[in-house]
């Protein structure tokens, strides 16, 4: 489900401004401070892709060769879960990436009990309930031990286990431009 807000393409038709300048927004992306600040304008840009995220300003930027392509909105670790700054590559790329650490307890109706398991805390389900991971669409991993990027909630702050969560649609357009090897930076 979506919430048309309006639709705007400016130049070469590519550009899309998300919020409250953009296009159909995914309902789930409406539970968090509204998007005036992604967009993707891709254009003529040529050069090696290369992502640049800032963790103090909870942004992602995507570029090709020295042209800024994408500005996304973010939110990265939490506290006692931070996302480390360094110099990385992407390892791995999967759209329909499931984590296999963090989840939810749910019982045999579908009822969630639990909406914030780590199973490495708690390995075996309570009597009655399954574990289900939890989803992490367009997962681009930067380190062996798990951070990636990956859609997921923007509440407007950090608030991930690690990852660097991102709009929807901004994954989208990420993953779609990036090669297992693409060099990603993050700051502090």
């Amino acid at each position: 489900n979506s919430c048309s807000i309006g639709s705007y393409s400016l130049g070469n038709g590519k550009t899309t401004y998300l919020g409250s300048v953009g296009g159909n927004i995914p309902a789930s992306e409406l539970r968090g401070p509204m998007d005036t600040v992604s967009f993707w304008d891709e254009g003529s840009a040529s050069g090696e892709p290369f992502i640049r995220i800032s963790l103090k300003d909870q942004k992602a930027k995507f570029y090709r060769g020295r042209t800024l392509v994408g500005i996304s909105k973010i939110s990265s670790g939490r506290e006692g879960h931070s996302t480390p700054p360094g110099k990385y590559k992407i390892l791995q790329k999967n759209a329909d990436h499931v984590s296999n650490i963090y989840g939810i307890w749910k019982s045999s109706d579908g009822m969630i009990v639990n909406d914030d398991v780590d199973i490495r805390k708690q390995p075996v389900p309570p009597p009655g309930l399954i574990y289900e991971g939890a989803p992490m669409p367009n997962f681009m991993r930067i380190t062996p031990g798990g951070v990636g990027m990956h859609a997921g909630y923007i509440p407007g702050y950090p608030a991930s286990h690690g990852c660097i969560r991102m709009p929807e649609r901004m994954s989208q357009a990420f993953f779609h431009n990036v090669s297992v090897g693409t060099k990603v930076i993050v700051e502090p």
